[in-house]
């Protein structure tokens, strides 16, 4: 699938869909990338009553199972987001997870642009079309208006085991920044990134499998979202506010 000894690597993987065990892909992925080479995944966290924790906060299920056994992994790094949690292994994890913006932690200074600053590539192993994180960039570039943004109060556990709500404000990305009648719209994002050619494929395990340059894909997605989501209007759209876990 072209992963070297040097790359940097953004993973999305059903291992259900790939086979064997997860813990083997893990192993896998680190002697392909090597000592220089990094890669990330998205460790979204699940709702925690005892409020989010960096460390010990467990991935959402959602999110696969790779997810959960590489944020336990010996060696991975992870970001101190409620909201946006990334975690990376290798050569730049330190620099491509710390010091999140708290809001728009999805926009410029985030961990996405610094994977796209390193050149990063996708490597989609089995996953549902709509699953690439790397889009949630495209959605801040892209010249929409208004795109559709929320505020949420996630409850966050302090050094000292306190605990308190938070608010993070940032672009929708659970239900889309803009309406779009079909299915999640990055799903069709991801059919124009095959058409377009960019898209190295094969298989892993059992999976179909792609790989696409992060820049490139970013690109396709922006002309894709400006073409499709486009408004009129230039008044911003702000969904009520969300406080995690309650309702």
């Amino acid at each position: 699938m072209g992963v070297t000894a040097g790359s940097v690597i953004m993973v999305h993987a059903a291992m259900r869909r790939v086979g064997g065990r997860a813990e083997d892909l893990v192993t896998a992925m680190d002697a392909a990338v090597g000592r220089r080479g990094t890669w990330m995944m998205n460790i979204g966290p699940a709702p925690d009553p005892a409020g989010f924790d960096a460390l010990d906060t467990v991935v959402d299920p959602d999110v696969g199972v790779l997810a959960e056994v590489f944020r336990t992994t010996p060696g991975t790094v992870v970001s101190n987001h409620p909201e946006g949690r990334m975690g990376a292994r290798g050569r730049h994890a330190v620099a491509l997870t710390a010091d999140v913006p708290w809001h728009h932690y999805y926009g410029p200074g985030s961990p996405l642009a610094r994977f796209l600053a390193l050149d990063g590539s996708v490597l989609r192993l089995g996953a549902d079309p709509e699953t690439v994180t790397l889009y949630h960039y495209a959605e801040h570039l892209a010249r929409v208006h208004p795109k559709v943004a929320v505020t949420r109060f996630p409850l966050v556990r302090a050094a000292d085991g306190t605990t308190r709500r938070r608010r993070v404000d940032c672009l929708d990305d659970t239900n889309g920044i803009a309406p779009w009648p079909d299915e999640d719209y990055f799903a069709a994002i991801t059919r124009a990134i095959m058409r377009s050619g960019l898209a190295q494929t094969g298989t892993v395990g059992g999976a179909v499998a792609e790989r696409f340059d992060g820049n490139a894909a970013v690109a396709v997605a922006v002309r894709w979202i400006e073409r499709h989501l486009r408004s009129s209007t230039g008044t911003a759209v702000t969904r009520p506010p969300v406080v995690a876990g309650e309702g």
